[in-house]
């Protein structure tokens, strides 16, 4: 079994991992979200988009942008620790953190 940690990527880890799997001819699959407060729409959000093709990526919001979108007493749950919980589900590929309102730079970089 693959160890959690090992499932949470930087952005450069990322980007390496998802040219090779192209390169490979693999789909790749990327949502994000903040995770905070996990709950079963989430579950069948991401196994759904698992579904779509052969790699899934989730990009989770840091303290800070989540801070920003949610408001001075969020997240509940510190960044690392949404993080591997993600990680954990079996049917996610890899995860990383962004610190923009949106994922689109790292979306571009990868």
């Amino acid at each position: 079994m693959e160890k959690i940690e090992s499932k949470v990527l930087n952005h450069y880890q990322l980007q390496k991992l998802v040219e090779g799997l192209k390169s490979d001819g693999k789909s790749v699959v990327f949502t994000n979200g903040c995770f905070d407060i996990l709950h079963y729409g989430h579950i069948d959000y991401l196994e759904k988009a698992k579904g779509l093709g052969d790699f899934l990526v989730v990009a989770i919001n840091t303290d800070e942008s989540v801070k920003k979108l949610k408001g001075a007493n969020r997240p509940i749950n510190q960044e690392y620790d949404r993080a591997r919980i993600i990680a954990a589900l079996g049917f996610v590929d890899a995860v990383t953190l962004f610190d923009d309102d949106t994922p689109k730079r790292l979306i571009e970089a990868v």
